[in-house]
């Protein structure tokens, strides 16, 4: 089982606004293009952020490494842009890969 992490810090702002577009909309999307099998999203309580912004880490699932590869190859950068232009100058995102292990 391998783990695709997006973390996201997010201006206070736009917070409400933002999650409400992941969970409607972007996270769908992301959903659609049939690599991964499930999702979760969480919000970071402790430590905290800094006072005008709040951290979200979204975990995307994938049966295998090379569905990961796919969609970085056919997907990724579609749907970072349409995040980027959604809330210009309103986020830090990382991203990582893991494996989950036994």
């Amino acid at each position: 089982m391998i783990i695709y992490r997006v973390t996201i810090n997010i201006k206070k702002d736009v917070e409400e606004e933002w999650l409400n577009w992941m969970k409607t909309e972007h996270i769908d999307e992301v959903m659609r293009t049939g690599y991964f099998t499930k999702w979760e999203i969480l919000k970071q309580l402790i430590p905290e952020s800094v006072t005008d912004e709040s951290i979200y880490t979204v975990r995307y699932h994938l049966e295998s490494f090379s569905g990961y590869e796919l969609y970085a190859k056919n997907d990724a950068a579609r749907l970072q842009n349409k995040h980027t232009e959604k809330f210009p100058g309103k986020f830090k995102a990382s991203r990582a890969v893991y494996q989950m292990l036994d």
